[in-house]
């Protein structure tokens, strides 16, 4: 998966849970839309605990 932001990473997230709340995905597209969410959903977790750190780092050096 390219790199992306993280906001449009939740987002897309976001887009995926609407899909599988509405029934609009038949099951081999809900496989690959699944498959696609825990990608996103990595992406977001190492975002998040990378920012943490770097804060982490800057209030340690104050």
């Amino acid at each position: 998966m390219k790199e992306i932001k993280y906001e449009e990473a939740v987002k897309q997230l976001e887009d995926i849970v609407k899909q599988l709340e509405n029934g609009e995905l038949d099951l081999d597209d809900m496989s690959s839309e699944l498959k696609k969410a825990q990608q996103l959903i990595k992406i977001c977790k190492d975002r998040l605990t990378k920012t943490d750190e770097e804060i982490k780092k800057i209030l340690e050096n104050k």
